[in-house]
């Protein structure tokens, strides 16, 4: 055992031997089907492709890196979208059936993409 000052101290205080023994290790709890969770692995599913643009026209000048045609419902793609905020620190938002993520991530996307289970990635 480690030289501890306080180990005197310990048996006049009334404490537990060490932390550990006084309460179980905690277990996580099992994630429910049902809800969608970023922690969960993405569903092995068909998409097929995925396309990468950047534009910044009516965003004041500012870049935003927009995916489409993964062919997703509107559900998934917002874990899609949560995942991928993550994943590389930005910020973003579904509109309509693409995903917009704010900045110039045209480089990093193809590969977080492919990783997540996209076939074909088109970077413009």
């Amino acid at each position: 055992m480690k030289n501890n000052p306080f180990a005197g101290l310990r048996g006049q205080l009334g404490l537990p031997e060490s932390r550990e023994a006084a309460e179980p290790p905690r277990t996580p709890e099992p994630l429910d089907p049902g809800t969608p969770d970023s922690r969960r692995p993405p569903k092995p599913g068909p998409v097929p492709r995925a396309v990468v643009r950047m534009e910044r026209a009516g965003r004041g000048g500012k870049e935003a890196t927009v995916v489409e045609q993964l062919g997703l419902s509107p559900a998934d793609l917002e874990i899609w979208l949560k995942a991928l905020k993550a994943t590389l620190g930005c910020g973003g938002s579904v509109e309509g059936n693409s995903l917009m993520l704010q900045g110039d991530h045209r480089k990093r996307l193809a590969q977080v993409l492919i990783e997540r289970g996209v076939r074909k990635v088109i970077v413009g």
